[in-house]
C-alpha cells in the first residue's frame, strides 16, 4: 500500500527534503545538480510513502513566467520527478503526475517541463506534447537563444491549446543552470 501527499515546499520537513534529494540523486545517477535541486523548490510537491514511510517516488511543480505572443503567462513549471529503482514502471510516476497535472489545471495558464530519455514515455503517455515552435529564454543580457539541438519544453494537453501559435516564440524566464 502507498500513500500520494501533497504538500508546499514550506510545509515539508527538513528529513522529508533529505529524503527527496537523495530519491533524485539516485535516480539520475548523481547528474542532478544544486541548481536542479532548487528549481523544483518554492511550489507544490507530489509525494508517494510506502506503509513504512520511505519515499518511493516525488515531483514538484514550481511557477515560472514565460511570454508568448506578446502575453505573459503563469507556467506550472515541473521539475524533480523520480521514482526509486525497484518501484519504477508501477504506476507510480503517473500518481505524481496526476496530482502536479491537477494543481496546474487549477493555479496555471500553462504546464511545462522538460523531459529525460528515460521520463519522455511517462508525459507521451499523459498526453503532453512538444512544443513545435521556437523557444529561448530571457537573460541578464537579453533574449537567449537555446541550441537548435536542445530538446523542446513539452506543454500539458489541457493547457496547450489555450491559443499558443507555434509561429510564435515561447520565452521562459531566466535561471540559473539549466533554462528548461
Amino acid at each position: 500500500m502507498t500513500t500520494l501527499r501533497t504538500a508546499q515546499t514550506a510545509d515539508l520537513t527538513v528529513a522529508e527534503l533529505a529524503a527527496a534529494r537523495a530519491l533524485l540523486d539516485d535516480a539520475f545517477d548523481g547528474d542532478f545538480s544544486d541548481a536542479d535541486w532548487a528549481h523544483g523548490l518554492g511550489g507544490v510537491h507530489a509525494l508517494v510513502h510506502d506503509d513504512s514511510g520511505a519515499l518511493l517516488a516525488h515531483g514538484s511543480v514550481a511557477q515560472r513566467r514565460a511570454v508568448h505572443d506578446g502575453h505573459t503567462l503563469r507556467v506550472g513549471y515541473v521539475e524533480a520527478v523520480a521514482v526509486r529503482a525497484d518501484v519504477r514502471r508501477t504506476g507510480l510516476g503517473g500518481r505524481v503526475m496526476g496530482a502536479l497535472e491537477r494543481v496546474i489545471v487549477g493555479a496555471y495558464d500553462l504546464g511545462a517541463l522538460s523531459a529525460s530519455s528515460d521520463g519522455e514515455e511517462l508525459y507521451l503517455a499523459r498526453g503532453w506534447t512538444a512544443w513545435t515552435g521556437p523557444f529561448a529564454a530571457y537573460g541578464p543580457s537579453g533574449t537567449i537563444r537555446l541550441p537548435a539541438d536542445e530538446d523542446p519544453p513539452f506543454l500539458f494537453p489541457a493547457l496547450a491549446a489555450r491559443g499558443l501559435d507555434p509561429a510564435f516564440e515561447l520565452l521562459f524566464d531566466w535561471r540559473e543552470g539549466d533554462l528548461l
